[in-house]
């Protein structure tokens, strides 16, 4: 990310694993001059989801914006723009043994396999919610077809811990529950 409106400190802001620098309510990562760029979750889902691996996004301030809280508004315009493919190789791993990583009720788990497929889960009290659960196999465009929509969501009581924050200033609150 490039910080268009920072002139006295390095304007430019990695998102590798290393840069992220808070995760509460959104992502945020920033540079060692301390710059930051938050709510990329969405942003960095659409580029994993159609295959981008290497962008220089430039940002007049400190948040992307969320859109109508999903991905699908990247995704649309990366297809309508295209892609260019690049001389350097991408660098990747594999999952050779099962990781598990939890943090209070969350938990991701990695398991070895020959293609991605994600088993996501949700578990709410709210009965608009409930529990929900859904598993992808993660090729041919199942991103974009299947996942790139979904939205990001609050209840109504969170709207204003999330204004307390500074979050969510791009987008609209008119669907929190």
């Amino acid at each position: 990310f490039f910080r268009t409106d920072v002139l006295d400190k390095d304007p430019i802001v990695k998102a590798i694993y290393n840069s992220v620098s808070d995760t509460k309510f959104s992502t945020k990562i920033s540079n060692k001059d301390g710059v930051d760029v938050q709510t990329i979750e969405h942003l960095m889902a659409a580029f994993a989801g159609t295959g981008i691996h290497n962008a220089l996004i430039e940002i007049d301030g400190p948040e992307l914006p969320i859109l109508d809280g999903s991905a699908r508004g990247f995704v649309k315009e990366i297809l309508l723009v295209g892609k260019q493919v690049l001389e350097e190789p991408v660098n990747g791993f594999r999952v050779i043994k099962e990781i598990e990583v939890r943090e209070g009720a969350a938990w991701a788990r990695f398991v070895p396999a020959n293609s991605l497929s994600i088993d996501f889960w949700i578990d709410y009290s709210d009965t608009v919610i409930g529990h929900q659960n859904l598993k992808l196999s993660m090729k041919n465009g199942t991103f974009v077809r299947e996942l790139c929509d979904s939205r990001t969501f609050c209840r109504h009581s969170e709207i204003s811990v999330l204004q307390s924050l500074g979050l969510a200033k791009g987008g609209s609150l008119q669907n929190a529950i």
